[in-house]
């Protein structure tokens, strides 16, 4: 019986997740897909599938046995998320996983303005207590959102004020993962901050959007007041409606402005601005 691959990669049922098994497999990569159902597991080369959730530990270490480098997508949003968090990496290291890889956020903090931000600093820090090697790849906001955020009236609606992010392409986080995953000691300890090329305001986004989609968006800067009225609609509960507010109260702060060179580092390629991911999309 062959043994199952030392690499395993949570998310591949994911947006991100899914990007980086594939990457991997391109690159020839074995690799154990930690997934919640094996029929909606990606089929790839070298990829074996390992039924587990975040929550179930024992389940978890028994996926984990052998691995020894771990690929952590945060867990979808929810209430008990970083419970989850906690349960995941206690299995991963009671497993003897040897090198955590985690996706957190840019500006971790223990009083980060973006809600989750504040979940992400602590999975970090149960991660570094736990005895496992680890790297930390802090994504800024997606660029792959911006489109999304404007209404049917395509209007954005937010508090950001005049505040500017250092948005990212999804797929320039993929392949940094990748490359820490496919040399992982090289990057022990590090904390990269996964940023795009540049500095864009809401209204800034809002313009290149209208300029190279040909729909009209535009960015209406909210009060406080106005944002949580107008997403009081969705009946969403109220730790979600923070996270959805605090995300343009974050930018409005300056918590996500800075653009890094660590997405070149990585990589050896630029990452992309807002005009080139956009290009791009419409050529897919």
């Amino acid at each position: 019986m062959t043994a199952a691959p030392d690499l395993a990669v949570t998310g591949s049922t994911g947006q991100l997740g899914a990007l980086v098994a594939r990457l991997l497999a391109q690159a020839g990569s074995a690799q154990r897909l930690l997934v919640r159902d094996a029929a909606r597991a990606p089929e790839l080369d070298g990829a074996v599938p390992f039924v587990t959730t975040y929550a179930d530990e024992e389940r978890t270490k028994a996926a984990l046995l052998g691995a020894k480098t771990l690929f952590m997508v945060s867990a979808a949003e929810a209430e008990d998320r970083l419970q989850q968090h906690y349960a995941f990496v206690d299995a991963a290291a009671a497993a003897g996983v040897q090198h955590i890889v985690y996706t957190s956020f840019f500006g971790a903090a223990p009083d980060a303005t973006f809600t989750l931000g504040r979940d992400h600093f602590a999975t970090e820090e149960r991660i570094k207590a736990s005895g496992m090697d680890y790297t930390f790849l802090r994504d800024n906001f997606y660029l792959d959102f911006l489109p999304l955020l404007a209404g049917e009236d395509g209007v954005i609606r937010g508090p950001a004020g005049d505040g500017v992010m250092a948005a990212v392409a999804r797929s320039d986080v993929a392949r940094s993962a990748v490359a820490v995953l496919r040399d992982p000691a090289l990057h022990v300890g590090r904390t990269y901050n996964l940023t795009g090329p540049e500095n864009i305001s809401l209204t800034r986004g809002a313009y290149i959007l209208t300029a190279r989609t040909g729909r009209t968006v535009s960015f209406h800067n909210e009060t406080l007041e106005e944002a949580y009225a107008s997403r009081a609609s969705y009946g969403a509960p109220p730790w979600q409606v923070d996270a959805w507010v605090s995300t343009y109260t974050a930018i409005a702060a300056g918590e996500l402005a800075g653009p890094t060179p660590d997405v070149h580092e990585l990589t050896g390629r630029e990452p992309l601005s807002l005009e080139q991911f956009l290009a791009e999309a419409h050529t897919l």
